[in-house]
């Protein structure tokens, strides 16, 4: 009986918590901070859609201004959480960002990374 495989009353046995002792002294509800149950942060309010709100406001790949809040300072289209437009509207935006780089309104790249390669 020298071979014989462990059983589950062993130390290591999944349902018993292994090495380290029993699960119920692992921390169980506590967090890194030793709070019971609290989040670390609050959940973010939901942002509602600035073009759903304002029914006459028009996304325009001319309105090079309005765009620009959309483009991070690396140039790349902000997502959607973020900015907080809806689907419908952000694939307007986004469209037109990308109308209005091909007509030299907006850049593809920020200045500081244009400068680079000159």
């Amino acid at each position: 009986m020298e071979n014989q495989s462990r059983s589950s009353s062993g130390p290591r046995s999944g349902g018993y918590g292994g090495p380290r002792g029993p699960r119920s002294d692992r921390g169980g509800d506590r967090g890194p901070n030793g709070r019971d149950g609290q989040r670390r942060f609050a959940p973010q309010q939901r942002r509602v859609c600035v073009y759903c709100k304002d029914k006459n406001k028009v996304v325009d790949y001319k309105n090079a201004d309005q765009l620009r809040r959309y483009l991070t300072d690396r140039g790349k289209i902000r997502p959607r959480r973020k900015i907080g437009t809806c689907a419908r509207h952000q694939r307007e935006v986004s469209l037109a960002i990308k109308r209005a780089r091909q007509l030299a309104l907006l850049p593809f790249a920020p200045e500081h990374v244009r400068g680079m390669n000159a």
